[in-house]
């Protein structure tokens, strides 16, 4: 960074105005408030990679055209695979996975760490079955005298 652009952010970063996080091996300045601090650094992250295993370089394709594709094919996906499929893909990012692809795809992080603890448990049902104790209780019928 230049030394015109540094010397200003120092002087808020002194006053507190501004915070310093270290992001991918970088070092980024970021709000104060933590929550804002969190989706800077999730935005910044984001916007430089789609967080799944397939990279747009390798592909020769932007990566807003993955990302389109990306999310229609999720769109394809029924409730349980769409969270495995989000687990899958938290277990691959590694730490700060769920809350990445949860923001990424739509969903809530503790989806995603369902799909994932799932998949780590093997506790995944076949389509078209369901769980034991699973479905609408049956009705008996009343008969009218």
């Amino acid at each position: 960074m230049h030394a015109e652009v540094q010397e200003p952010l120092r002087h808020l970063l002194q006053q507190g105005r501004l915070s310093r996080s270290k992001v991918d091996g970088q070092f980024v300045y970021t709000a104060i408030d933590s929550t804002d601090r969190r989706n800077q650094i999730l935005a910044r992250r984001s916007a430089q990679a789609v967080p799944l295993a397939v990279h747009s370089v390798a592909l020769q394709v932007s990566p807003d055209e993955l990302k389109a594709a990306i999310v229609l094919f999720y769109g394809l996906l029924d409730e349980q695979q769409r969270r495995l499929f989000a687990g899958l893909e938290s277990i691959r990012v590694g730490h700060g996975g769920d809350t990445l692809l949860g923001d990424f795809l739509g969903l809530d992080a503790h989806t995603v760490a369902r799909g994932r603890q799932q998949l780590l448990d093997q506790d995944v049902v076949s389509p078209g079955t369901r769980r034991k104790g699973g479905g609408r209780l049956s009705t008996k019928k009343k008969r009218h005298a």
